[in-house]
């Protein structure tokens, strides 16, 4: 019983980084925007958190505070992950840039980003493993008092920081937003036949700047939750492995759907670590097991492609540009 409990944890703080970045290409998608630069806004995100953590923690010595090393982070991931949508924003629907290739490259530039700042902040730290922002991530880390105690149930679903309950509130909010209310409407017309939202008054652009730039910062939040909860507030290159592509994957998984993403990514956090709960298996046979959660989104697709149900299809407009004509 405690090693399911201990699997059920682990699955649910494995999956609510991608949770994080899947709402936030949920949001963009809906928009008729791919961004392809999910993966590296995630790394940009979390590094940028953990910076403005080290720096407060290590300028303030004893007079730090982990709630105001919490906020200083919150701002710096929300900021850097904004900026970075902002920038594709400004590339893809401005510019007219190819949305593949400008996601494609902010992807590579966005691990770039995070393994260079990051390894230098280890540095710094004085070697790896050295980066010291224990009071910041103490209180990301900070459980749910009294809940977390009882046996079974304590520790697989009440054991864990904020920003894994605030996961799944962000999801349903999305959820409620996209089917229920009119700016939803708006994005989700602008993703499926911009011309006619344009026809019908709405602001095109302003639309794919806010929804792209809105689940970048999404996506940044996953970053930082990645690094200060699951991590413990340190840095290790690479250290996202393929998180960020998994929440592009989880998207199609959940059908476009926030509300299917809650539960499709602690299936796909339950299948990245189920390799380490069996017994015997050699490197090879890990990597193979570490693709389950690939299959499964296939096995989705094929499944949706037969029974070609309009809800279940992504965005008309997805991926293609729309310019508005000049009048």
């Amino acid at each position: 019983m405690n090693l399911l409990a201990t699997f059920l944890q682990r699955a649910i703080l494995q999956g609510v980084p991608i949770l994080y970045g899947a709402s936030g290409e949920i949001l963009t998608e809906k928009s008729g925007n791919l961004n392809l630069g999910i993966p590296g806004i995630m790394y940009m995100g979390g590094v940028s958190g953990l910076i403005a953590a080290f720096f407060y923690e290590r300028a303030a010595g004893e007079r730090a505070s982990g709630l105001v090393g919490l906020f200083l982070s919150l701002g710096a991931a929300l900021l850097i992950s904004m900026l970075a949508g902002l920038l594709y924003s400004f590339l893809t629907v401005t510019l007219r840039a190819n949305q593949n290739v400008v996601g494609l490259s902010l992807t590579t530039f966005g691990v770039g980003f995070g393994n260079f700042f990051g390894g230098s902040l280890s540095q710094l730290a004085g070697g790896v493993g050295q980066i010291s922002t224990k009071l910041t991530a103490a209180a990301y880390r900070q459980s749910l008092p009294g809940l977390s105690k009882f046996p079974f149930v304590g520790k697989a679903f009440f054991s864990f920081g904020f920003l894994t309950y605030f996961s799944i509130i962000l999801a349903l909010c999305l959820a409620f937003v996209l089917t229920g209310t009119r700016k939803g409407l708006e994005i989700r017309a602008v993703g499926e036949d911009p011309a006619a939202a344009d026809a019908a008054g709405v602001d095109v652009n302003r639309v794919k700047y806010v929804s792209t730039v809105l689940g970048a910062a999404l996506a940044g939040l996953g970053g930082l939750c990645f690094v200060m909860e699951y991590l413990g507030g340190t840095w290790a290159n690479d250290g996202f492995g393929d998180r960020g592509w998994l929440a592009v994957a989880l998207v199609i998984l959940s059908v476009w759907n926030a509300r299917k993403a809650i539960w499709g990514s602690f299936l796909f956090g339950g299948l990245y670590i189920l390799y380490l709960y069996i017994p015997g298996l050699n490197r090879s046979a890990q990597e193979l097991f570490k693709m389950l959660p690939y299959l499964a989104t296939i096995l989705v697709l094929i499944q949706t492609g037969r029974r070609n149900r309009a809800e279940d299809q992504p965005p008309a407009s997805l991926g293609l540009s729309y310019f508005r004509e000049e009048r």
